[in-house]
């Protein structure tokens, strides 16, 4: 991104959550852990961040540079808490839509996450609260592995190939005013700043980039986003070359959030991209 135009950008100061550097390769549960067994290892420290207003660079963004877009999308879902839609209804409109925005031959929504804090604290619910650390979902390990375990006998054969693994991230409500959703400029990302770090599961172990702090990193956010502004993020592609690999986002603390701001109410769905040959 031009120099000149990200200094013209407005912004917010606000804190964001990285991963100290640490010796070990951290560990997080995705379940209640063994007794004594931390959720989650490796501390995390503060930093006072500019996250800068976004809208004004609508249409100049790209997945392959910036690592994210903001679209404009109206769903037919008419209840984003009800499974049974989501898999039905959001998961064909999520793939339809990634596929016109990158060309991409095959799409294949795969899992989603909804996230309300105030339902979150529900017994028995399957809600999660905002994300507050800056994170990427997947590795160049656990990528490919993800495609293994999903897509059977066809997985060797498009592995063969360049693949991506994009979400796409909705608000359910708005306009977003608690917990906003911040995205790190990939082209400031360095492959230095993320971090390997295991995610266990009571069947599995996937992978995750934590993410270190850099002063040289550049965020950006979507002030007041609607339920028909979707934004996707590149969280990996397989491309050595002429793509953002990797990607970083957040949640985060909005000091201009009116202090009576309801609960940010969000869904992120997680597809497999596949591209032609030779693409």
């Amino acid at each position: 991104m031009d120099g000149s135009v990200v200094t013209d950008l407005k912004s917010v100061v606000a804190p964001l959550n990285f991963l100290a550097p640490m010796a070990e390769k951290p560990a997080a549960y995705n379940y209640e852990p063994p007794p004594g067994v931390p959720v989650r290892t490796g501390k995390s420290e503060e930093h006072q961040v500019p996250i800068r207003d976004a809208r004004p660079l609508i249409g100049r963004l790209s997945l392959d540079k910036e690592g994210f877009v903001l679209l404009h999308h109206e769903t037919a879902v008419k209840n984003f808490y009800d499974e049974d839609e989501i898999a039905s209804v959001y998961y064909p409109e999520c793939e339809q839509v990634i596929k016109e925005a990158t060309g991409a031959s095959r799409v294949v929504a795969f899992d989603h996450i909804v996230r309300n804090a105030a339902m979150a604290a529900l017994e028995g619910s399957c809600i999660k609260i905002p994300a507050k650390r800056v994170h990427n979902d997947y590795t160049a390990w656990s990528s490919p592995m993800r495609v293994r375990q999903l897509m059977g006998d066809e997985a060797e054969e498009l592995l063969k190939h360049r693949f991506a693994i994009i979400n796409l991230w909705r608000p359910i409500t708005g306009p977003v005013l608690e917990s906003p959703l911040t995205l790190c400029d990939a082209l400031s990302l360095s492959e230095e700043d993320l971090v390997a770090s295991d995610l266990k599961y009571p069947d599995r172990t996937g992978e995750t980039y934590s993410i270190t702090y850099n002063p040289n990193q550049r965020y950006y956010y979507f002030p007041k986003m609607q339920p028909n502004e979707p934004v996707l993020i590149r969280c990996f592609d397989s491309a050595l070359e002429g793509a953002a690999r990797f990607s970083a986002h957040t949640g985060f603390d909005d000091p201009t959030s009116p202090p009576d701001a309801p609960p940010r109410e969000s869904l992120e769905v997680r597809t497999l991209v596949f591209f032609p040959p030779g693409a």
